[in-house]
Formats: structure tokens, C-alpha cells, sequence
């Protein structure tokens, strides 16, 4: 994707989103780059997808789950409850391709699994799956110093410990766990186990 490319996907999110969820957009576009340099992905593609992986929160919940339906999009039981703030990876992802025209696989999945993750991520999955935690916006999630020192040595031990806290902080707020969530981290968990 070329840099005028980029410039036109900030100026259509500033268009779409919320000023605050603009801002955040940027902040992971950015971050999703920076981490890209450091573990060998393609900046653009990175830049892009973070640009990108939150394009349809300005949708009610109703049309994104139509958008869904109608590109025939499986949602999870958590993705469908109401006001979830999950469907908007999967109707994003959808939205990506057809108002946005990105025909890039990877970046269409980094999109569509940036809050659930899924096992066997590829390098830009994880990019973004990580860059949209620990963007220096964030301030509420736990432990996120350490996450974000974690996310420039090792993207993998960065996944499995954001995956980890938010499965903990769902279960201690009495909050629905979308099963992709949980098969995720399982899958990380055993590959260590597996690695040693």
C-alpha cells in the first residue's frame, strides 16, 4: 500500500470515527508500526491494519450483525449478545474489504480476530492483536508496563499474557468469554509446553 493510501484511510477514519476512538485508532496504527520494524513485519501493512481495525465501531450493533449476515459471517454467541463489544472485529474485517477495498488476506484477518485472537496467528495478527492493548492510551488494563516491554522482545509471551489477564479480568467481572478467546490462549499456552 502506497503512503498516499495510508493518508487516505486516516482522513476517512477521522471522517467516521469519534474523536476519542480516532485518536485510539491512530495510537494502535502506530504502535502496530513500531512493532512491525522491530519483529520484521511490513510497516504499511501494519499501519494499514491498525488504521483499519476499528472501522466499523461508528455501526450500531444491529447493522453490523446485518453487515455480517449478509456477507455470511459466523458470529459467536458472545459476538450476537447485545451491544457486544466484540462484533465489530468480524463486521470491520467485512467493511475493510468492501468500502475499503483491501484485498490482503492477512490484514482482513488482523482485522477480524484484533479482539478475540485465534490459534495459529500469523506475525501481523499478533501485531495488531497486541499493538491495540498496549497503545499508549491504554491505561486500565493491568500490568501494562510489563506487557509493553514483553511486546518488543517477545510477541508470543506478550500474547499469552494479555490473552491470560483478560480471560481473568471477564471471569472476575462476571463477563461473557467468547470460546475464540479461550481456544486462543489454550493453543498459545500448549505451544510452550509443546516448545519445551
Amino acid at each position: 500500500m502506497k503512503v498516499s493510501d495510508i493518508s487516505k484511510l486516516r482522513k476517512a477514519m477521522e471522517k467516521e470515527l469519534e474523536a476519542k476512538r480516532y485518536e485510539h485508532t491512530l495510537s494502535v496504527a502506530y504502535t502496530a508500526a513500531n512493532l512491525a520494524m522491530v519483529h520484521g513485519e511490513d510497516v504499511d501493512r501494519a499501519l494499514t491494519a491498525g488504521m483499519l481495525h476499528d472501522c466499523a465501531k461508528c455501526m450500531s450493533h444491529s447493522k453490523q450483525a446485518a453487515l455480517c449476515e449478509k456477507n455470511h459471517i459466523r458470529l459467536s454467541e458472545a459476538e450476537l449478545a447485545k451491544n457486544s463489544p466484540l462484533i465489530h472485529a468480524k463486521s470491520g474485517s467485512v467493511l475493510a474489504k468492501t468500502k475499503y477495498h483491501i484485498k490482503d488476506q492477512d490484514i482482513l484477518n488482523a482485522i477480524c480476530y484484533h479482539t478475540t485472537g485465534r490459534p495459529n496467528m500469523s506475525l501481523l495478527e499478533k501485531i495488531v492483536y497486541i499493538a491495540d492493548y498496549i497503545e499508549p492510551g491504554r491505561k486500565h488494563a493491568g500490568n501494562l508496563p510489563e506487557i509493553r516491554r514483553l511486546a518488543y522482545q517477545d510477541l508470543d509471551a506478550a500474547l499469552r499474557r494479555i490473552l491470560g489477564d483478560t480471560l481473568i479480568y471477564l471471569s472476575q467481572k462476571g463477563g461473557q468469554v467468547d470460546t475464540m478467546t479461550q481456544k486462543t490462549y489454550d493453543f498459545y499456552v500448549k505451544q510452550i509446553t509443546n516448545d519445551t
